[in-house]
């Protein structure tokens, strides 16, 4: 069915199109993106969007569930991977990575090969784009909320272990670089066409430059998990600040990072190069009450995942709500916001020729999105999944 969204202001995001209009053709591909005089006159679906915003769909590469859904049961997979790609579209996501670690190497390896079928599938809403993996080559002293039982120092063979049962969907790989081998591991995955980010480390400024000029090309959570920033001991977020390509993800809840913070990020870095993420987990969209991550209990309470020691265990934030805080309590434009959300995103996992920004001959990923960055209408792949006009 074709579809005419009429009337709107459009977000390339690289440009704003005022009293635009966009053409979906039959095959679920962007036909005509222009002003609404030159439209093409075809039959269809026409909805009039005055005084709301049209932009990409939002990719969300750092997630593990929501709406009572955490990834990685083995029993639930596919169940759960289908209602999460139901539920998520009414936050405006399209794509998506689901993150995943497990307690030993066999077990990770099964459930990456469990998850490729799955994936190579076309899910009813949103779309899973591959596998990230957050752990378990990590630090212990920089472990967050992940179960220090799971974690182990980088190993040559557990890693083409993951590479082999992954068969090209492993697209992130979240590891510290001081550990013993991690060079070695971290070239493997590279070459796999993972990308390679810093993440749960104890590592000093000097090392995580040099990881940054090496395999290392992208940041998990920035701020969180790793060394902070001091005038004399500038660490992982000191290099981050200083880098010139590298990209960064923000768990832009205002919990995780003060706004303050996020604006010294985006100021440091660019617009271009912050990644904004949900790190979400089952409690995401829910009521505040008692849920599970990585075998631990987690509370939520007021919008924050703790365990019960008080250490921060993911997000309960929804990608909308990140992209809204970072356009109202970072004082960042919209159209710099929703590209922290969509082209960003695209552009680490190496897509951003099919997806990420609305362009003639594109697949139709698209949200449709108030001046609160309410969600109003989401389309993947063409179809309408989500309405709420």
């Amino acid at each position: 069915m074709t579809i005419h969204l009429d009337y709107a202001n459009i977000l390339t995001p690289d440009e704003q199109l005022r009293k635009a209009c966009l053409v979906i053709d039959d095959a679920g591909l962007i036909a005509y993106l222009g002003p609404m005089e030159a439209a093409p006159a075809v039959e269809g679906l026409r909805l009039d969007l005055r005084n709301l915003f049209v932009a990409p769909g939002f990719i969300d590469i750092h997630v593990h569930g929501g709406h009572g859904i955490t990834f990685g049961h083995p029993n639930t997979l596919e169940k759960d991977l289908a209602e999460y790609s139901k539920w998520v579209v009414q936050n405006g996501v399209t794509g998506f990575l689901p993150s995943i670690t497990a307690p030993s190497a066999e077990e990770l390896a099964g459930l990456i090969r469990a998850y490729v079928p799955l994936l190579e599938q076309r899910q009813p809403g949103a779309q899973p784009l591959g596998i990230h993996l957050e752990g378990p080559f990590m630090n212990l002293e920089r472990k967050g909320a992940q179960n220090p039982a799971w974690i182990r120092d980088p190993d040559v063979d557990e890693a083409k272990l993951y590479l082999e049962a992954g068969k090209g969907w492993i697209r992130q790989m979240t590891m510290a670089p001081e550990l013993p081998h991690a060079e070695e591991v971290a070239a493997l995955f590279r070459r796999a066409g993972a990308v390679l980010a810093i993440g749960h480390s104890a590592a000093d400024f000097d090392t995580a430059v040099r990881a940054l000029r090496g395999d290392w090309n992208h940041i998990t959570h920035t701020y969180n998990a790793q060394t902070g920033l001091h005038h004399r001991d500038p660490g992982i977020v000191g290099a981050v600040l200083t880098s010139k390509e590298i990209t960064a993800e923000l768990i832009a809840d205002t919990i995780h990072v003060h706004p303050g913070a996020m604006k010294v990020l985006i100021r440091c870095v660019g617009a271009d190069r912050v990644v904004l993420v949900t790190d979400a987990m089952a409690g995401a969209g829910l009521p505040d009450g008692d849920y599970e991550l990585l075998g631990f209990k987690i509370t939520v309470r007021g919008g924050k995942a703790t365990q019960e020691d008080g250490t921060i265990a993911g997000s309960a934030a929804v990608l909308n709500e990140c992209v809204r805080n970072i356009h109202q309590k970072v004082e960042i434009p919209l159209e710099d916001a929703v590209k922290m959300a969509t082209l960003n995103p695209a552009r680490v996992l190496g897509a951003s020729n099919r997806l990420g920004r609305l362009a003639v001959g594109q697949e139709a990923n698209i949200v449709v999105i108030d001046e609160q960055v309410n969600v109003r209408l989401t389309i993947v792949r063409g179809e309408i999944v989500y309405h709420q006009l």
